[in-house]
């Protein structure tokens, strides 16, 4: 009776098969190899951000005399040339777990992280529009008023995170000069004051709005004799009623290199106010809404 081959040994045809197998897998990976001598493709580069971009980072626990308590996340939103830093709060009341929903107000500070000797680079008011400083790591610092609803939950504190940002400062595209230079206002006395406005930027059109603001509560008058300038109509119709402590311009035909400017009466009563100057402008793209807020400087006042 002939011997049964071993099941351990294969037959001949299949040692054969197997070597052409190899064969033929190192011939075609030896056609598609990348050579030695040529570098790996690059990785294509990250395309730029388009829209606007949030960096959130844990800035502490508030807590209350009855158990209650509030988780806060402080996040930064950049978009263009302005940031809004926004406090978003998780609450919870007790020993139920109950977790009712919680709102945040209150105002902010930023400094360049590891040196806090230096003023701020940026403040402003929670979920308010401030200048974004640009790329860098911030150290920012909150004052934090949450209140729930429905009610139960009302906290004060101090939270604080550090914040890495990365998007780049875009390129100016209006500039806002005012003439006196330096100039101050003092009280009772009225001083002439001279805004240029001028479009730095090939992009966008000749539209913008020039807002000045003083202090209400000191009577503060700002003036113009320009048609472009009306002061504000504050009350409902039919008041005629104007807030003569601020003054809102139109412009309408800036160009680059063609600016145009605003000549400004401002008259203080005994008490100090410093203006603010704020420009609006759109970048018109199709029929989506964009553009941007530039703020301008500010006029001080010099008591005495």
């Amino acid at each position: 009776m002939p011997a049964r081959p071993r099941a351990d040994k294969p037959p001949t045809a299949l040692y054969a098969l197997s070597a052409l197998s190899l064969l033929l897998l190192w011939t075609v990976t030896t056609a598609h190899a990348t050579p030695p001598d040529t570098p790996p493709a690059a990785a294509p580069a990250a395309a730029p951000a388009t829209g606007p971009v949030t960096h959130c980072a844990p800035g502490g626990t508030l807590r209350g005399p009855h158990g209650q308590y509030a988780d806060i996340a402080l996040c930064a939103t950049h978009t263009g040339a302005t940031m809004t830093v926004t406090a978003a709060a998780t609450c919870r009341r007790g020993t139920t777990g109950a977790r009712p929903a919680c709102r945040t107000s209150g105002t902010w500070t930023a400094h360049r992280h590891g040196d806090p000797a230096t003023g701020p680079t940026a403040t402003g008011t929670l979920a308010g529009r401030a200048d974004y400083p640009g790329p860098g790591t911030y150290d920012i610092g909150a004052t934090v008023h949450v209140r729930s609803d429905p009610p139960g939950t009302d906290l004060h504190g101090e939270v604080r995170a550090t914040l890495t940002l990365t998007e780049p400062r875009p390129a100016p595209t209006h500039r806002v000069d005012v003439t006196p230079h330096h100039s101050t206002l003092k009280p009772g006395a009225t001083t002439t004051l001279t805004y240029t406005v001028a479009r730095v930027a090939d992009h966008g059109d000749g539209s913008a709005r020039l807002g000045l603001i003083g202090e209400e509560s000191t009577g503060i008058t700002l003036t113009s004799a320009d048609t472009r300038c009306v002061n504000p109509l504050p009350g409902r119709y039919p008041s005629t009623t104007r807030g003569m402590y601020a003054l809102d311009c139109a412009l309408t035909d800036l160009q680059p290199g063609r600016p145009t400017t605003v000549t400004v009466r401002a008259t203080l009563k005994a008490a100090c106010s410093t203006i603010v100057s704020k420009l609006g402008y759109w970048t018109p793209k199709g029929q989506e809404s964009t553009g941007g807020m530039l703020t301008g400087p500010t006029v001080t006042c010099t008591p005495g």
